[in-house]
């Protein structure tokens, strides 16, 4: 009986060590297809595996973090651009809702829900209602 569990433990370790080498290749093939970008989910690095693994892919996806994420401040537009390109549509459609403002610059509502209070706390623009107006 003993040497099927030592048999058995050896075959399960030896098919995660696959799984872990194929984890790993299919990552690399996802980060070269989207450019290092990573889809919402978990953090890296937040799975429960035991600390030896977590250690070693840590390393690793840490290396690939740091060079993906020099090159993509580098492509990065200048900040704000949502903010001004809807602070523009305020202007043009005095009353405008946000999600006509959403629909118009073909994004999500949400992202601008957070957007146009900050406009307003700066004072670019105000609220009426349910419809945003430039602040004159």
């Amino acid at each position: 009986m003993p040497d099927f569990v030592d048999t058995t433990a050896k075959d399960i370790e030896k098919r995660l060590r696959e799984l872990r080498d194929e984890v790993a290749r299919l990552e690399a093939a996802r980060s070269a297809l989207t450019g290092g970008r990573r889809r919402p989910g978990r953090p890296r690095g937040s799975s429960a595996r035991p600390a030896a693994a977590s250690s070693r892919t840590t390393r690793a996806r840490t290396g690939r973090r740091t060079s993906a994420g020099a090159g993509a401040s580098a492509s990065r537009r200048g900040g704000n651009t949502r903010a001004a390109q809807a602070l523009e549509l305020v202007r043009k459609q005095p009353g405008v809702t946000i999600p006509e403002l959403a629909k118009a610059m073909k994004i999500q509502p949400n992202y601008l829900y957070r957007v146009l209070p900050r406009l307003a706390s700066e004072g670019q623009v105000k609220r009426n209602g349910q419809g945003w107006h430039a602040a004159s």
